[in-house]
């Protein structure tokens, strides 16, 4: 009989209807925070109303959905366009909020099992697909493009090369990728909150797993935090206030992260040409734009600005705050060198996870009678951003392995004082 109760209380705390909040909240969540920043970056002035669909394709792209860009002009010319690139801001609201939903229902529990777990991602996870669906049914348009001048554009249409680009999610991998996504939140979620249980066979590793997960997500957060203080400081003492939401609201993680990862040393290839460009900061678009494949690291960026150097400052604080909260979440007796190696294994899945998310590739042209080279009109143009991944793995490893150390030297007074597990927190 009480089995049968709690087993009713269970379905009760796991339904439908917290199910369908959880989903929806977290797309929603991420849908305003797209239509801000876009409105921001002018995106509410696209012909055709075009803006929603937008809207929807960047909710699509921010759970690694994809969208299929296309276009002509006329029967005499095509138009080539190419974009990948994942809006992080809209990616980590939407997060944030599913896990919190996720989490909610599981609170003050040390256990649970594998199969109630199952049972109540894969309610989420239905809402989430049908809601994905909708989105990705609705990201799709095609509107002219400007030539840049009365006179082209009037050309345009008497001889029928009037540019045209237009954009449609790919549905399938949109739900594939968009799946694959949420089940990334609902682990992550799971390994650094110490109030969601666990099932029993997972027990004995959530002493090494959980405060180094935390110490992880810890460390992205300060970043983003710091990342809108400065866009905050920059909006008031040199304006652009739109532009400025535009990049916090779509893009801070993308740099923030970046920077982090360069003021470890790490090293980024890229090219900016033509009409495309990074928002800020200035010093970025400098480094990258030209003809050849740019470095982008500590000392080409110095030589711009001197003041980068201080990256290198921010990331060891960052990193040593970061150890020094691992190491407390962590049972007393573990020793200083187990939380170097907890810290350096984490910070290179971090170190991983930025290279993997936060690479950038766009590309737009037109080709004439095929002719393809129309570089030199403004028509075309091309970015890309791609790490050095060995490398950035090596030095993260070196950082997490000193920086785990110390921190656990600095922790020993204070390990142990909220147990992994205790439900607190």
């Amino acid at each position: 009989m009480r089995s049968n109760l709690s087993s009713g209380r269970a379905v009760a705390r796991h339904g439908w209807v917290r199910a369908v909040a959880t989903a929806l909240a977290g797309l929603i969540a991420m849908g305003i925070t797209a239509a801000l920043g876009l409105w921001g970056a002018g995106a509410a002035d696209l012909p055709d109303g075009a803006y929603p669909r937008v809207v929807a394709a960047t909710v699509v792209t921010a759970v690694g959905g994809s969208v299929d860009l296309s276009g002509d002009a006329g029967g005499i010319a095509d138009t080539r366009a190419g974009l990948t690139v994942i809006p992080l801001s809209v990616t980590l609201v939407g997060a944030l909020v599913t896990a919190a939903g996720f989490l909610r229902p599981l609170r003050h529990r040390a256990v649970a099992s594998a199969a109630e777990l199952a049972g109540w991602a894969a309610r989420i996870a239905v809402v989430w697909l049908l809601g994905l669906l909708a989105l990705a049914l609705a990201g799709r348009q095609t509107f002219a493009v400007s030539l840049g001048d009365d006179t082209l554009d009037d050309l345009g249409e008497v001889f029928g090369v009037t540019p045209r680009a237009g954009f449609a999610t790919d549905v399938p991998l949109t739900l594939l990728f968009g799946l694959v996504w949420l089940a990334g939140v609902f682990v992550l979620a799971l390994l650094v909150s110490r109030g969601a249980p666990l099932p029993p066979r997972l027990l004995r590793f959530q002493e090494s797993v959980r405060p180094a997960a935390y110490a992880m997500v810890v460390l992205l957060l300060a970043c983003v935090a710091l990342g809108v203080v400065v866009a905050l400081v920059t909006a008031v003492t040199r304006g652009h206030a739109p532009q400025t939401l535009a990049v916090v609201l779509l893009g801070l993680p993308n740099l923030v992260w970046l920077a982090l990862t360069i003021g470890l040393g790490a090293t980024w290839e890229g090219r900016v040409e033509g009409p495309f460009g990074l928002p800020m900061p200035q010093v970025l678009d400098e480094v990258l734009r030209g003809s050849e494949t740019a470095t982008l690291n500590l000392r080409t960026l110095a030589e711009q600005d001197g003041r980068v150097w201080w990256l290198v400052v921010v990331d060891a604080v960052l990193l040593s705050a970061a150890a020094f909260v691992m190491a407390a979440r962590s049972p007393a007796r573990t020793p200083a060198w187990r939380s170097a190696v907890h810290m350096a294994v984490a910070l290179v899945l971090t170190v991983l996870m930025i290279c993997l998310v936060g690479r950038v590739s766009a590309h737009y042209g037109l080709t004439l009678f095929g002719i393809s080279d129309l570089g030199g009109t403004g028509l075309g143009g091309d970015l890309f951003l791609r790490p050095r991944l060995w490398s950035a793995l090596g030095l993260a490893a070196l950082w997490g392995l000193a920086a785990g150390f110390l921190g656990g030297l600095l922790a020993r007074g204070t390990a142990g004082r909220g147990r992994v597990g205790d439900g607190s927190g």
